[in-house]
């Protein structure tokens, strides 16, 4: 597969790992990105953006990074923090007064953030259309009683966390999601990332193509449950019902909706660029937006254990996931967030390395993570010295 972009001669190694992934492993389309130090050292794209083949995969093109963006939703409540416009231990209610309900008055932003606050899902079977319709999501939520005593458990919240969060920090801030991150990070840094895709845009987004299982990786992502963490499970990732269908990434509706934990469009490049200015201290290109102690508390480990939601091992800091035997991106010390299918992006604030990586044609890979980034991930640290 034809490879474009650039690529630094110290970092030639990253390019032939990206060259190799591409063909062991069913690719549509993919990027890769690696910013050290500040600088980009590595941006490369290859394939198609459609599944028909007839459009090239470009320097500009976009696509759904899935769980990528809550790493840049968690990055906003840190920056509001820091600035002391938000409370991340004080109770939610406290902007939010109507989530107090159903038991709820004590969960912080910070239990929001480290998926400890019960609420990964809604129990009431929720009409089709409503994942796209803000309002009705987060009184749906503001409604909803927790599924474990709050604090006690975690367990990933995969769709709900952006709404939950999105909603704090829309009060906190007076502005949405979209608003804020277009505002706060994503202008100042230069990043080419999204939460509701404007219809302009439309042109360079990748079409996402079905999942495709990996030989001899398992039917089932997910680890043992108990039947009524199983019953969870399945709220979490089917209701509302188009949860269930592949198709719904390509709508013009799920690009334009907020749903920040799930459909944030983006590339390769500004997910390095993104996690290259959090790994060195919250700077990029002489624009500071965070100072290095609130990154220091924003990643630091918060949870570690069996998920309640998954049934696997991983491990939360706020907002932010960190590496695991389950998802080994980077050294103990990294922190970031993985998307199914093979997204990530994470910082590395040691090495001052910011890495992403994007595809449209996911993978189930199953325990272990994506098979494609443990090379990648490799060939960018060998390429340090």
């Amino acid at each position: 597969m034809h490879i474009d972009g650039d690529c630094l001669p110290a970092f030639t190694r990253v390019k032939d790992s990206f060259a190799i992934a591409l063909e062991a492993f069913p690719t549509l389309g993919a990027a890769l990105s690696v910013v050290h130090d500040g600088n980009v050292v590595v941006d490369l794209w290859a394939g198609h953006a459609d599944q028909a083949r007839q459009h090239p995969w470009r320097e500009d093109t976009v696509v759904n990074t899935t769980s990528t963006g809550k790493g840049l939703v968690a990055a906003l409540a840190h920056l509001l923090a820091e600035r002391g416009q938000l409370d991340l231990d004080a109770p939610v209610a406290r902007l939010w007064p109507e989530f107090a309900a159903e038991g709820k008055e004590a969960i912080t932003t910070r239990q929001l953030l480290d998926h400890t606050a019960g609420l990964p899902a809604v129990r009431t079977l929720l009409p089709r259309g409503t994942l796209t319709d803000w309002q009705q999501m987060t009184a749906a939520l503001a409604a909803e009683r927790p599924f474990w005593a709050p604090g006690q458990r975690h367990g990933y919240h995969a769709v709900t966390f952006g709404f939950l969060v999105g909603e704090v920090l829309a009060r906190a801030s007076g502005v949405d999601v979209r608003t804020l991150l277009a505002r706060e990070i994503a202008g100042p840094w230069s990043l080419d990332y999204h939460i509701g895709l404007p219809a302009e845009d439309d042109h360079r987004a990748a079409e996402v193509a079905p999942s495709v299982p990996i030989p001899g990786a398992p039917s089932n992502p997910f680890g043992p449950l108990s039947d009524e963490d199983r019953h969870v499970l399945l709220l979490a990732f089917g209701n509302p019902p188009e949860l269930r269908e592949h198709t719904i990434v390509n709508d013009p509706a799920w690009r334009r909706a907020q749903i920040p934990a799930s459909n944030g469009h983006g590339n390769a490049r500004s997910l390095a660029r993104f996690y290259g200015g959090l790994a060195a201290g919250g700077i990029l290109d002489g624009v500071r937006l965070f100072q290095p102690e609130t990154l220091e508390s924003a990643a630091r480990e918060r949870v570690r254990g069996v998920d309640a939601v998954l049934g696997l091992p991983d491990s939360f800091a706020s907002g932010f996931m960190l590496p695991s035997p389950m998802r080994p991106f980077g050294p103990p010390h990294a922190f970031g967030h993985p998307g199914v299918g093979g997204n990530l992006g994470f910082a590395d604030a040691e090495a001052k390395l910011g890495f992403g990586f994007v595809v449209n044609q996911p993978l189930i890979a199953g325990l272990g993570g994506d098979p494609r980034w443990k090379s990648l991930i490799d060939a960018a640290y060998a390429s340090l010295g």
